[in-house]
């Protein structure tokens, strides 16, 4: 394996909840800048058809469908990417859980699924290939984070404590992997207009007792100082530019990207 993969060189990337949503607009953003791009999820018939979308654009596309939540299954998707490309240049931790459950009602069926996606899986995919980079003496990590993570929001608390592990994870894996010149950072999007979005917000409306969802949402988007909902497009061009051309000497940092919801 090569001391440091050349700039010229064609980018192996590997993102995770891939099947649809912010995953694929990133997976196909990557390969629309020349990167090989392996693309994973639960949902296979979703994930084929970000592959295909792939194809179209000329870059080569790996399929990896299982669930990240199985002992193993994170570094077998990176051992995949290693054995078809020899290594591995780009991991976008972006597969997530999470659904509104009222804190004081909270289940351990959903606690455990919850933090078994979103930081178990997330850190063990972290490891797996920074032990790849640490050896290539180059790469970059992006996990996607939220700003739920600084927020007390009881109706939602095991992704928000989730989220919350996520930070902590990123900013221990840029320390580890700093003396190797890989780079871990992480994004917190708003809120965008995604599957999980819409089906988290009907659920929090539920919750609430509102039956328009319509005037709860944009009661909800009214929130936001930028007046808007993050396109997906734009959030995952902000991945992308992690992955590509942030500045080598940014690492452990945490990339707001919620219209001013989040505030540093």
């Amino acid at each position: 394996m090569p001391a440091e993969i050349p700039d010229t060189m064609t980018q192996r990337a590997l993102v995770t909840g891939a099947a649809g949503g912010l995953g694929r607009e990133v997976a196909l953003q990557l390969a629309r800048r020349g990167c090989a791009v392996a693309v994973t999820d639960i949902n296979g018939e979703g994930v084929t058809e970000t592959a295909r979308q792939i194809g179209r654009t000329g870059t080569e596309a790996e399929i990896i469908i299982g669930d990240f939540t199985l002992e193993g299954a994170p570094e077998a998707a990176v051992e995949k990417v290693v054995a078809r490309w020899r290594g591995i240049d780009i991991l976008v931790n972006n597969a997530g859980y999470g659904v509104i459950e009222p804190f004081l009602d909270a289940t351990f069926k959903t606690w455990t699924r919850t933090l078994a996606l979103n930081v178990t899986a997330l850190a063990m995919a972290c490891k797996a290939a920074g032990r790849v980079m640490r050896e290539q003496r180059s790469g970059r990590i992006v996990n996607i984070t939220s700003p739920g993570s600084r927020m007390a929001l009881p109706d939602y608390t095991a992704y928000t404590a989730s989220k919350a592990g996520v930070d902590s994870i990123t900013r221990a894996a840029a320390v580890a992997l700093a003396p190797y010149g890989v780079l871990v950072n992480s994004l917190a999007p708003g809120m965008m207009d995604t599957e999980m979005q819409r089906s988290t917000e009907l659920d929090l409306a539920r919750a609430n007792g509102r039956s328009d969802l319509q005037a709860f949402l944009d009661e909800r988007t009214r929130r936001i100082p930028l007046g808007r909902r993050a396109e997906i497009s734009e959030v995952a061009e902000a991945v992308v530019w992690l992955c590509l051309d942030a500045p080598k000497y940014m690492t452990a940092e945490r990339l707001n990207m919620s219209g001013g919801l989040d505030k540093d």
